[in-house]
């Protein structure tokens, strides 16, 4: 196993119902499970690139459900990131995947990971996969994985600084289309 890069920063475990301190530089942030009221804020930054904004929708109505469907789930949690004026700057979905395979692994799936634009560059998203990791181990999970969309080649960078290996060809099929 490759020993991990050592990242500029520095966070407190707590309750992941309760936001937690993040320290990134001289930035410190506000982090944990987000609550409805923050569901405007996410969309906002599942918008923000060229993907997201022809795929993301102007009705919240869809969003709010699929919160309500995360939030009452144990094995997933919907994840922000505040900033001093406890403004979204960043987001992800965790889920924890029980499993036989791999000797019984649990896996730790990394979704819809977003930075706001101002926050780009500044090691947050290496700091928010750091917590993340650290959620995983602390929740019996051995294995960190995600899809990235074969577009992103500036993600596919920073995952691979991040240790992740493009070891499996992912593949997608809607169910709802002829």
């Amino acid at each position: 196993m490759p020993a991990r890069a050592a990242l500029p920063s520095t966070y407190r475990v707590v309750d992941t119902r309760s936001m937690e301190q993040l320290s990134v530089g001289e930035a410190s942030y506000s982090i944990g499970r987000a609550a409805r009221a923050d569901v405007s804020e996410i969309v906002t930054l599942l918008r923000d690139d060229s993907l997201g904004a022809r795929r993301e929708l102007d009705d919240l109505r869809p969003y709010e459900a699929a919160f309500e469907a995360i939030d009452r789930d144990p094995n997933h949690l919907l994840v922000v990131v505040k900033d001093d004026r406890y403004v979204v700057v960043g987001t992800m979905q965790l889920t924890l995947l029980p499993g036989l395979s791999r000797g019984a692994t649990t896996r730790l799936q990394i979704e819809a990971v977003r930075i706001a634009a101002t926050a780009r560059g500044t090691g947050l998203g290496a700091a928010l996969f750091e917590w993340a990791h650290d959620y995983g181990r602390r929740h019996g999970a051995d294995l960190a994985q995600l899809t990235t969309d074969k577009s992103r080649s500036d993600a596919h960078r920073f995952y691979g600084q991040l240790g992740y290996k493009a070891t499996h060809k992912g593949m997608k099929r809607p169910l709802n289309e002829g």
